[in-house]
C-alpha cells in the first residue's frame, strides 16, 4: 500500500497539471514592484524588458513586501467585494488579474491588476494590490506564467542589480 501511495505522490508532483508549474530558472520571467517609485519592472531573457508606472497601497503597510510567487491568473476577473462581474466597466480590477501568495494567501487577495480608474496610476491609492493601466496588464499577462517570482520592495537600487541579486539576470 505504501508503494502505491508513494507512486501516486511522485506521479502527482511531476504531473504536467501540477498547480504551480516548474520552478523558475535564472533568466526566466521575474517581476519587481518598487513601491518607492510606483513602478513595475518586467525582467525576461536576462534583461529588463519594460518599466511600467503603477499604483500601490494608500499606506506603506498595505502592499506587503517580500519575494512571492504568482499563483493565479484571470482574464476579466470577478470583483467579489461588490459582486461585479468581469468585463463590467465598473469593475475596479480592470481586464486582467495576476495574483501572488503574499502573507500566506492563495493569490486571490494580492495581485497586479488593471483598473477602471486610469487617473489613479502613479499614486498611493490601493488597498494593497498593484494597479496598472489595462493595456499594460494585458501586455504582461501572456508573458508571466504561473510560478513566476515577484519581488515587492521599496528601494533606490538599480533594477539590473536587483535582477542579478535574485537570479533573474546573469
Amino acid at each position: 500500500m505504501l508503494k502505491i501511495i508513494s507512486s501516486l505522490l511522485i506521479a502527482f508532483i511531476f504531473s504536467p497539471i501540477w498547480p504551480l508549474g516548474p520552478n523558475p530558472l535564472p533568466g526566466d520571467p521575474f517581476i519587481i514592484v518598487n513601491k518607492k517609485l510606483n513602478e513595475v519592472v518586467f525582467i525576461n531573457d536576462n534583461r529588463v524588458q519594460t518599466v511600467i508606472t503603477a499604483a500601490t497601497g494608500k499606506t506603506e503597510d498595505l502592499t506587503p513586501e517580500g519575494i512571492f510567487t504568482i499563483t493565479v491568473k484571470a482574464k476579466d476577473p470577478y470583483y467579489r467585494k461588490k459582486d461585479i462581474k468581469g468585463g463590467d466597466a465598473n469593475n475596479p480590477l480592470g481586464t486582467r488579474w495576476i495574483g501572488f501568495d503574499a502573507e500566506d494567501t492563495d493569490g486571490r487577495i494580492y495581485g497586479l491588476h488593471g483598473t477602471n480608474d486610469p487617473s489613479s496610476i502613479g499614486k498611493y491609492v490601493s488597498q494593497g494590490c498593484i494597479r496598472l493601466q489595462n493595456e499594460a496588464i494585458e501586455s504582461l499577462y501572456d508573458f508571466v506564467p504561473v510560478g513566476t517570482k515577484i519581488l515587492v520592495t521599496s528601494t533606490s537600487e538599480n533594477y539590473e542589480q536587483l535582477g542579478q541579486t535574485y537570479g533573474a539576470i546573469k
